[in-house]
């Protein structure tokens, strides 16, 4: 088998009614002598890159592409949560308070944009499926490439019915934009037992036909990454059997490992790391920086008071004060999970890895930031070309030791809390805290709830553990939050695509 090298680097796509690909479609007749995916196996190579590439999308106002892993990701994952506030100044970006408030809208940019970055992510897997099935490329590299784009179709998909439950089922790439706005397929959303059958499907062939981690390509998708994705899609579908036996398969691999020193997992020295199973990469391309568009700028701790310093970016997605109390004393975790401000009266400032200091409160608009997005502007610690917009940050969006929590989580469901407590006390070893004293089913249940809160703090997965675990209304409105059960669960259908679909997609209840 022939391995191609998939190199990520900005291509561009357009919206029709849901989305479709701004290259002339492969399945037009192509004029005499052009080269098709039968002919030249590169074509098919390069769709797929674009596939990868759409893990960037971060357009949040209206750009093409939509936004995929940017701001509108960051709100919908991290400041919904009880474990951040909006942050910035109050007045800024009045739409990210909403979603932090529940009082978001079906006309909220965020949201859009969140819909149509994914829609765009899904129609660039599709046009590159359908590459493949007509490509020369050789059965084996075809078949794994299907697996990889697969894999991703299924995150997004993953990610999708998370946000807002049922959604349209795009699995094939459209004719024409009358096809695209007469199929049913395309107009109307699907069951969310639908959705998830698709995303398991399409997980299950990338289990079946992708490499382990050790033979596959660096930042692509791999067996080990399939496997660990449809556990978690099982662990919301609550079929324990399912999450337990997938997880130990990746346990038993010899593929991952926890990282010993928790502090750089985030950094650069710690991409791609024994602990990671999917992470975006990132790295550079025509002399300049090119990651998740602002990624790290939106969360960079921001001047205020007395200013003074040249700050880090816009301040938002600040820990909030909830999720500093939560953790045990000694715990290693809380120091590289969140920068906090000096606040002691001392002005001795908070000193970051990299040595970049930061002013005392004085001088800074928040007291919290979250340690985990910075990326260093120091070119002597990391590479950094300049462009803030596009610092060179992995973002890590599946750890082993999720994988880890996820077992115990099952083990503890099918009446086994001395295996679950195993696992949970190897992450909390690594913490540098004692054992847990949980043993019955019902104090481990808790255990393994609040561990993955501290564990995966700022990870983009604590609203979701609290929505499928029916704690979310309890926990957001203690927090303060305008939560609704029955509502608040699920982001809006955005009213544009409503309108778009002639009023055949329904929205969620309460909107």
């Amino acid at each position: 088998m022939k391995r191609y090298k998939l190199f990520f680097s900005g291509t561009c796509f357009a919206a029709v009614l849901l989305t479709a690909s701004c290259q002339k479609s492969f399945l037009d007749v192509p004029i005499q002598g052009q080269a098709t995916t039968a002919t030249d196996p590169n074509l098919a190579v390069s769709l797929v890159t674009g596939v990868y590439n759409s893990l960037y999308s971060s357009e949040a106002f209206g750009g093409a592409g939509g936004d995929v892993h940017g701001i509108s990701f960051i709100a919908a994952t991290n400041i919904i949560s009880d474990d951040a506030d909006k942050g910035s100044f109050d007045g800024d970006q009045p739409s990210l308070k909403d979603i932090d408030n529940f009082t978001t809208t079906p006309t909220n940019n965020f949201v859009a944009a969140l819909w149509n970055g994914y829609y765009s992510g899904i129609a660039r897997a599709n046009q590159a499926l359908a590459a493949l099935s007509t490509s020369s490329l050789d059965v084996a590299t075809k078949t794994q490439l299907i697996g990889e784009v697969r894999f991703i179709r299924g995150y997004y998909y993953f990610n999708l019915v998370r946000f807002f439950g049922k959604v349209p089922k795009v699995i094939r790439v459209p004719k024409d934009a009358q096809d695209a706005n007469t199929d049913p397929a395309f107009q109307t959303r699907a069951p969310v037992d639908t959705i998830y059958n698709i995303i398991t499907q399409d997980l299950q062939f990338a289990i079946n036909n992708l490499p382990l981690r050790a033979q596959a390509g660096v930042g692509h998708a791999n067996k080990g990454a399939a496997q660990s994705l449809l556990a978690k899609t099982y662990l919301y579908r609550k079929n324990w059997q399912q999450v337990q036996a997938l997880t130990q398969e990746v346990i038993n691999s010899g593929q991952y490992s926890l990282v010993p020193d928790y502090t750089i997992i985030w950094r650069y020295v710690g991409d791609n790391n024994s602990e990671s199973i999917f992470e975006t990469q990132s790295g550079t391309f025509n002399n300049g920086d090119i990651a998740v568009g602002g990624y790290c700028t939106w969360q960079g701790p921001r001047v205020g008071g007395k200013g003074g310093w040249t700050d880090l970016g816009f301040g938002f997605d600040t820990p909030s004060l909830d999720l500093v109390n939560a953790y045990e004393v000694g715990d290693k975790r809380r120091a590289y999970t969140i920068i906090t401000v000096d606040n002691s009266g001392k002005h001795i400032g908070t000193i970051l890895y990299d040595g970049f200091r930061i002013p005392s409160a004085d001088s800074v608009q928040s007291l919290y930031y979250n340690y985990k997005a910075y990326a260093s502007e120091n070119k002597n610690v990391e590479p950094f070309l300049g462009n803030r917009d596009q610092k060179q940050k992995n973002v890590r969006l599946l750890r082993y030791a999720d994988v880890l929590l996820m077992n115990a989580e099952a083990a503890n469901e099918l009446g086994q809390p001395a295996s679950a407590v195993n696992y949970l006390n190897m992450i909390r070893t690594r913490a540098g805290l004692a054992a847990t004293k949980a043993a019955a089913q019902a104090d481990v249940r808790t255990a393994i709830w609040k561990e993955r809160r501290i564990e995966l703090a700022m990870e983009h997965d604590r609203f979701f553990d609290l929505v499928r675990t029916g704690r979310a209304a309890q926990v957001m409105q203690a927090a303060g939050k305008n939560f609704v059960t029955g509502k608040n669960e699920l982001l809006p259908v955005p009213s544009l695509q409503i309108q778009l679909s002639g009023g055949k997609l329904d929205q969620n209840p309460g909107y």
